[in-house]
């Protein structure tokens, strides 16, 4: 199969494929950022999500991937420090904030960042067309937090530390969006770099919140493990989908396209954490719908 998605980069074939990944990591990590923040402690949900795809990852790491070339050593380093900081920023914002007002601040502040990103380290650059289908589609994301801003009633006074920390997320996952792209096209087989990278990632938040394990009303723990392991086969196909994406086409596109995440997240918390969605938040999802149509076709 590496063989295979190798012989995709660059060709009209992986831009297609790498259009259909980003959209389904944009459905995927919505939903996964719903299980972070539903029904347990966030950090906790992250602790359990985090040491199951560690935990699966690593037999494939170890007897079935290629193993990684000298160089990728330094970058995984990298890679984990950033997405470390990433995750701490990420159960911090969750933590003090209604989920989709958080969320679309988080993954707004990402795609300009990126796509400047991805021009300065591969020399990528966006046609005036695609820069206004960006600024739609991020106009639409902080429409829809600033809506769903204007009606929360609980904890308001926290929203603003939970909007700042939302703000630094997404300026992490320009960060971690742009160096892993740069990471998995640094070594021959891409399913290498994936599975190294859930494989030392997993084991960070499962340390750090041993000690609020104890700290909180600890829940049932079979519910916990089931969510650990269905948020890891999730975080496989969401980040795999994006890095791919990545690797086949060019990054700005890819990150600006899996934003849309925003329109999944949106449903999920109508539909599955029963948070209310008007004629107001469907008319900025559609907006932000549109903004990706236009950065596809003017690319």
């Amino acid at each position: 199969m590496s063989t295979w998605l190798i012989s995709l980069e660059g060709t009209p074939a992986g831009h297609q494929w790498a259009l259909g990944l980003a959209l389904m990591a944009a459905v995927l990590h919505a939903w996964f950022g719903a299980l972070q923040k539903g029904r347990f402690d966030p950090w906790l949900s992250r602790a359990a999500m985090d040491a199951c795809y560690g935990l699966i990852a690593a037999p494939f790491a170890l007897f079935v991937v290629p193993w990684p070339e000298p160089h990728m050593w330094v970058i995984f380093a990298g890679a984990w420090a950033v997405h470390c900081l990433y995750k701490v920023l990420q159960a911090m914002t969750y933590a003090r904030g209604a989920y989709t007002v958080v969320y679309p601040v988080v993954r707004g502040t990402g795609p300009v960042f990126t796509v400047l990103g991805a021009g300065i380290v591969f020399g990528e650059h966006f046609a005036v067309g695609q820069w206004l289908g960006v600024g739609l589609l991020v106009a639409g994301i902080f429409g829809i937090a600033a809506w769903n801003l204007r009606t929360v009633q609980i904890d308001r006074d926290r929203m603003i530390p939970a909007l700042g920390f939302a703000v630094a997320t997404g300026a992490l996952v320009a960060v971690y969006t742009t160096y892993d792209a740069y990471g998995i096209r640094a070594t021959a087989d891409p399913f290498t770099f994936l599975a190294w990278f859930f494989m030392i990632d997993g084991w960070f938040i499962p340390v750090i919140t041993h000690r609020r394990w104890r700290a909180v009303a600890q829940p049932d723990v079979m519910p916990l493990l089931r969510l650990g392991i269905s948020g890891a086969f999730i975080a496989f196909f969401s980040f795999g989908a994006i890095m791919l994406a990545t690797r086949l086409d060019k990054v700005g596109e890819a990150a600006v396209l899996r934003e849309t995440s925003t329109v999944f997240a949106g449903l999920i918390g109508w539909l599955v954490l029963g948070e209310k969605v008007g004629l107001v938040r469907f008319s900025l999802l559609a907006l932000i719908a549109a903004g990706a149509v236009v950065v596809k076709i003017a690319g």
